[in-house]
């Protein structure tokens, strides 16, 4: 039995011609939008080692911060259905990318490193095996190549 589907639909606009298109390598801008229907635009470009603009987000950031955002959410879901109250999540998730010969490269890991407060008198351990319950759940995670690893630290909040 097939489950739900659902569907996200994104418009990425290259707004770089800087007025000879693509002619050459450097003739040209990175930049670029991401839109979607009721939403702030995202401005967009190359990472910086591409030739892109270091003041806008390229795809390398946002696919660490999917990562990041799809963990939260699943993880306070949880907590908040298992009874562990989080006060505060801060995540100050990293991405490795290696280039191979040729050009191409390939994500090797991403490692999640949340922050928790969890309100005083919370089960510490059911807060740390509801992390390794999200990552089982977020559906980024589950549908990228390459190992999403979480080294989470949680603490009572004082009181």
């Amino acid at each position: 039995m097939a489950g739900r589907e659902h569907r996200y639909k994104v418009k990425v606009i290259w707004t770089g011609n800087e007025g000879e298109g693509t002619s050459t390598y450097r003739g040209y801008s990175r930049a670029h939008q991401i839109l979607a229907e009721g939403k702030p635009t995202i401005e967009g470009s190359a990472d910086p080692s591409f030739r892109g603009d270091p003041e806008r987000w390229n795809p390398e950031d946002l696919l660490v911060a999917s990562l990041s955002a799809c963990h939260k959410l699943w993880y306070l879901g949880l907590c908040s259905q298992m009874g562990v109250t989080v006060l505060s999540y801060e995540d100050e998730a990293e991405g490795v990318m290696v280039e191979v010969a040729g050009g191409a490269g390939q994500f090797e890991e991403v490692v999640l490193r949340p922050h928790v407060v969890v309100a005083a008198g919370s089960d510490l351990e059911k807060a740390h095996a509801l992390h390794r319950k999200a990552h089982e759940m977020c559906f980024i995670a589950r549908s990228v190549n390459f190992p999403v690893k979480h080294e989470a630290e949680i603490v009572p909040a004082a009181g």
